[in-house]
């Protein structure tokens, strides 16, 4: 059966050679790559290591998945604080991995050596304070550590990117600290995602953070403004005429104007101002992009030796150019983030976490450079089920993904949204107790997910869907800073919430009659059977987040030669039989 080969494949995944340093053995490898090729770098050299689970812990979660009835949980609930995440208690606290001292004396492999030595004693002592099972996933692989060590010494100003749903959960305490207290350099913020969070919860979270990190520079940013999701099935984003395209994408100036407020005018960010209004400019009605008026950008791929051979510089602005650092987790949309600065796509996109393999710089003007870094996994003591439903862990790697859909469904009015009729409905009465498997069963009846021997429902194939939907944010769910349930009010009347409306493209007059008539129109002209991106898609080419984008959407054509086949018909019934 396919389910079966699927397994193969990744039993055969795991026996394959793997380029990390880390000497850890009960680490899964995941997103294996295709065999280098001559003269290409490594894809596999970043992939994310994750610890192992056993079989008996993933075994005991479906059990519990199947008898655990789900609790609706209270708004109160979904209060997090960032202490709860990151304690900071002496003896708790959670550091990331440090590059150990070294000197020009050293040569590449004596050096690498000592990295390795100081990240095994790294782990060895962080296993040791904390009980088995306690910590989150977070990254094993060391080679993807060094990348953000180079780029934290060369870069002037640190841009941590976060999604907004869930921001406490990518803001690890330990990193600002360090970058404003040993590396004295200045950390911005990016709340990314914005448009997927309800504004008041944004000016929340915004104030939290700032609250809690005096030094930190806040920025809300988004990729999609104007561009919501009308229903949970909709596979693409609403395309309103002139948002569409990067340079449509609301954050850069703001990202802009923090940087002028740090460098204080040591450096001359005149041109990029400039190149953030052309790309402005550059974009038609429909959202295309003029050739004429798309600057170039320079990409640069760092070497290994350059990169492990290069000094913390003590000067910054070096030679007058502003050199950001762009870092954060896997799936905060941080290629989105690089592709709206540099006003065109340079980096796909994808879902999969761990989608960026490789360093890259890019220059966005003579003097404004951006550094990228794939994105990693901080050590914290957040839910795994919360991770996974972050978009931190793959949803495809998943060996038990039911008990976060039941993590999900008691934190969002699943019932109401997904319209699902319970399993046992004829046997049973109107009203019923609701299990993660019971959902997941629902879902697969209502979508048509088969097994393909019994054809029975694929309630694996349908917990991968509901996460996607979550991950993707057309099945929401957002965290909320302490206290945020008691001044809620405050929130709503706060006076910077029109500028947070206006960052999210929203029109609160005019939204509700447009929604519905562009939503009626997205329904007639696609079944709703394909509205939903499936979870046995695969996402590896990390394009269809930005499938037309920068072009105009392209409908398909209706009429004779458009045709629903049905095989049964076609193969006739007595054959079938």
């Amino acid at each position: 059966s396919s389910r079966n080969a699927s397994v193969e494949r990744g039993m055969d995944r795991e026996r394959q050679s793997d380029t990390s340093d880390s000497e850890t053995t009960d680490v899964r490898r995941i997103n294996q790559q295709p065999g280098i090729r001559e003269g290409r770098y490594d894809p596999n050299r970043f992939r994310l290591h994750f610890e192992k689970e056993s079989r008996e812990e993933v075994e005991r979660r479906k059990k519990l998945a199947r008898e655990k009835v789900l609790d609706q949980m209270l708004d109160k609930d979904l209060e997090v604080d960032i202490n709860d995440i990151y304690p900071t208690e002496k003896g708790q606290s959670l550091e990331f991995p440090r590059r150990p001292p070294w000197n020009y004396g050293m040569n590449r492999e004596e050096l690498l050596r000592k990295e390795e030595k100081s990240y095994r004693e790294y782990l060895n002592d962080l296993h040791s304070r904390n009980p088995p099972g306690s910590l989150s996933h977070f990254e094993h692989n060391l080679e993807t550590w060094r990348q953000l060590w180079r780029v934290l010494e060369m870069s002037d100003v640190i841009l941590l990117i976060v999604d907004i749903r869930h921001p406490v959960l990518q803001f690890p305490p330990a990193l600002y600290h360090y970058i404003t207290g040993e590396l004295q350099k200045q950390v911005v913020v990016v709340l990314n995602k914005a448009d997927l969070c309800p504004p008041p919860l944004v000016l929340a979270w915004t104030h939290y953070l700032q609250t809690q990190f005096p030094h930190l520079h806040c920025v809300c940013f988004t990729s999609h403004p104007g561009q919501p999701y009308s229903t949970v099935l909709q596979k693409k984003r609403m395309r309103k005429k002139g948002t569409c395209g990067w340079g449509h994408a609301g954050g850069p100036t703001h990202i802009l104007k923090a940087c002028q407020e740090i460098t204080a005018g040591k450096v001359d960010l005149s041109s990029w101002e400039k190149k953030i209004q052309r790309d402005a400019v550059a974009m038609g009605s429909e959202g295309e992009q003029s050739e004429e008026g798309a600057d170039s950008v320079l990409v640069e791929h760092q070497s290994d030796v350059a990169m492990e051979m290069s000094s913390p510089s003590q000067e910054l602005y070096k030679d007058g150019v502003l050199t950001l650092g762009c870092i954060g987790f896997p799936n905060v949309g941080k290629s989105s983030v690089l592709n709206s600065l540099v006003g065109r796509k340079v980096v796909s996109v994808s879902r999969t976490p761990g989608h960026t393999k490789y360093f890259q710089t890019y220059y966005l003007t003579p003097t404004v450079k951006l550094c990228d870094c794939p994105g990693l996994v901080f050590p914290s003591l957040v839910n795994k089920q919360l991770q996974i439903l972050a978009g931190i862990y793959p949803v495809s790697q998943l060996q038990e993904p039911y008990s976060s859909v039941g993590y999900l469904c008691e934190r969002t009015p699943f019932l109401s949204v997904l319209k699902l009729r319970h399993p046992s409905e004829r046997e049973q009465g109107p009203e019923h107790s609701w299990t993660a498997w019971d959902v997941c069963e629902a879902w697969a009846e209502r979508r048509g997910y088969k097994t393909a021997k019994a054809a029975r429902n694929d309630v694996y194939r349908a917990a991968n869907s509901l996460l996607r939907l979550a991950v993707d944010g057309r099945l929401c769910l957002c965290l909320r800073p302490p206290a945020y349930n008691d001044q809620r009010e405050q929130w709503e009347s706060h006076p910077d919430l029109a500028e947070i409306i206006a960052l999210q493209g929203r029109k609160e007059e005019e939204g509700a009659g447009e929604r519905d008539e562009e939503e009626e129109g997205e329904s007639s002209s696609e079944p709703e059977e394909e509205r939903d991106r499936d979870a046995d898609d695969d996402d590896e080419d990390g394009d269809d987040e930005d499938d037309g984008f920068g072009h105009p959407a392209v409908k398909e054509r209706k009429g004779p030669t458009s045709l629903t086949v049905n095989m049964f018909d076609v193969l006739r019934e007595n054959e079938c039989e």
